[in-house]
């Protein structure tokens, strides 16, 4: 996680928002546990599914999308924090979004350290979008948190659509999890792995599926919790006040948003429309 800190002399407005960003519903993994964390805290959550999705974009596109939309988003909005509940974004847009914005930013990195130190066996293996997989950022985790493991890459952007077609209550075809199980298991020590990072924030959705898939004996593990621990730490000791229901903004509107609004309003969202 990365972040700007507050500064001691300017308090934000109490009402002031988080604002949980992701490309569609996955930052909905985050925002459960910021929620158990900061169950007081308002909240602005928005999904950027006109880019959906951000794995099959080049580094360039994501990076001035997500910070154009940023610096937008927080000049209307004036949330006191960005989290952008996206492994994608993140990793590659990371560094030109705080160029842009002046309030602090938590960003998702895949769980690479704590699933090194969870494997007993030293095989991991790593879910994310095409774009997160071939990120030097990774490379870099790995060489620092998991140089003596065996860690097992692979793209599997059906789970980005499979966990948006599951929120939207439409039934997912089993095999999708099947194939990007034995993805893993085909590659060199892919039949040791115990334990998985889950690199998208939309793949906690279809964990169970997942489990599923993979058999017994696996764990998985995301970004999630940290990132709840990081947003609390970096707001302790402000007040918050909620003077409004709190949101869900997506940058196109019609019927697949639509379908979400029982999900939504599960997670507190009620207050629903198009930025």
């Amino acid at each position: 996680m990365s972040s700007h800190p507050f500064s001691d002399q300017a308090q934000p407005d109490p009402a002031a928002p988080l604002l949980l960003f992701d490309s569609g519903v996955g930052g909905l993994s985050v925002l459960r546990k910021v929620r158990e964390r900061l169950p007081q805290a308002p909240v602005i959550y928005v999904a950027d599914n006109a880019g959906l999705p951000y794995g099959a974009k080049s580094e360039a596109q994501i990076a001035a999308r997500v910070s154009g939309l940023l610096g937008r988003l927080t000049e209307r909005l004036k949330p006191r924090l960005v989290c952008i509940a996206c492994n994608t974004a993140s990793t590659i847009a990371l560094a030109s979004v705080r160029e842009v914005l002046e309030v602090p930013i938590v960003g998702t990195v895949p769980a690479i350290k704590p699933a090194s130190a969870m494997t007993r066996t030293g095989a991991i293996g790593l879910l994310g979008t095409a774009a997160t997989i071939r990120q030097g950022y990774v490379d870099r985790l790995e060489a620092e948190f998991a140089a003596d493991k065996h860690l097992l890459r692979h793209g599997a952007p059906e789970l980005v659509a499979a966990a948006e077609a599951k929120l939207r209550g439409q039934p997912v075809d089993p095999a999708v999890f099947e194939r990007a199980a034995r993805s893993l298991r085909e590659q060199p020590h892919g039949e040791s792995i115990d334990t998985v990072v889950l690199a998208c924030t939309h793949f906690p959705l279809v964990q169970d599926e997942l489990a599923q898939a993979f058999g017994p004996g696996v764990s998985f593990i995301d970004g999630s919790d940290g990132i709840a621990r990081r947003i609390d730490a970096l707001t302790q000791h402000q007040d918050w006040r909620k003077t409004r229901p709190d949101r869900a903004l997506f940058t196109r509107g019609g019927i697949e948003v639509d379908q979400l609004g029982a999900v939504l309003e599960a997670h507190g969202l009620t207050d629903i429309g198009v930025v």
